[in-house]
């Protein structure tokens, strides 16, 4: 007769959670931050069939990381419940509060009740009339939110990819700077990495648009932006290389 094996509660919670991290941290990163216009949405993704990053509703879009099928099934849920609730109800109860609270209760049960917990970390955000009223929930694979604010960075190594954007990040950028500081800081994972257009994923939620605010950009597009923030960034290398020759010559005439 063989002995039951026992495991404390404690130990399993432990290795389901070290399951999961390790399970998204084999995905390729995410990021998404604010901008003047509303908040962009970057993912390292050459697929063109498999989305990171999807529209919810009107002003809500879904960005995440992790196991695709277990992500996308969150997903059409969370277009199920956006659905249901703007027609029993009013489009504008339909909140990313809202969304995120049903979300953080399914990755809840899933991770307590399961043996195997979802190995996805996820991202709710809803665009507001102004950037003070921008809302951005990042949930994780055990049903914990946090409430965002300016930026965030999921899957890959996450740490590096957040450390880049802590140092360049800035509140008020354009759609062109908040690019290539979103790129910058994926490519910030390995120092020999190139991220090209048809190698990225772009979305935005512009508050400038009407009704439907969540929009696609297309390789196109991400090409044009990016090479308008290499003049700038260059330009400013060269306005600082400038300063810093000023400062040594006045240096010298001290000495």
């Amino acid at each position: 007769m063989s002995m039951p094996f026992y495991v404390s509660p404690e130990q399993q919670m432990k290795d389901k959670a070290d399951y999961a991290r390790k399970g998204i941290a084999r995905g390729r990163s995410v990021v998404v931050l604010q901008y003047d216009d509303g908040i962009l949405f970057v993912a390292n993704n050459p697929s063109r069939a498999l989305h990171k990053i999807s529209e919810i509703y009107d002003r809500i879009a879904f960005a995440a990381v992790g196991k695709y099928n277990e992500f996308e099934n969150l997903r059409l849920g969370g277009v199920r419940y956006a659905d249901i609730n703007g027609y029993q109800y009013d489009r504008r109860d339909v909140t990313a509060r809202s969304l995120a609270n049903v979300y953080a209760q399914s990755l809840g049960t899933i991770f307590t009740e399961t043996n195997k917990p979802y190995e996805v970390e996820l991202v709710v955000a809803e665009v507001g009339d102004s950037a003070e009223t921008d809302q951005i929930y990042r949930l994780t694979f055990d049903g914990s939110v946090a409430d965002e604010h300016g930026y965030v960075a999921m899957g890959g190594q996450a740490d590096a990819v957040a450390q880049s954007l802590k140092d360049a990040y800035r509140e008020g950028m354009s759609l062109t700077e908040a690019l290539r500081t979103a790129v910058r800081a994926l490519e910030a994972q390995d120092s020999d990495r190139h991220l090209e257009a048809r190698s990225l994923e772009v979305a935005v939620l512009d508050r400038n648009r009407e009704h439907r605010l969540f929009k696609r950009l297309a390789a196109a597009r991400i090409s044009d932006l990016l090479a308008e923030a290499e003049p700038s960034a260059g330009a400013a290398g060269s306005a600082e290389a400038s300063d810093a020759g000023g400062g040594g010559a006045g240096d010298g005439d001290k000495g």
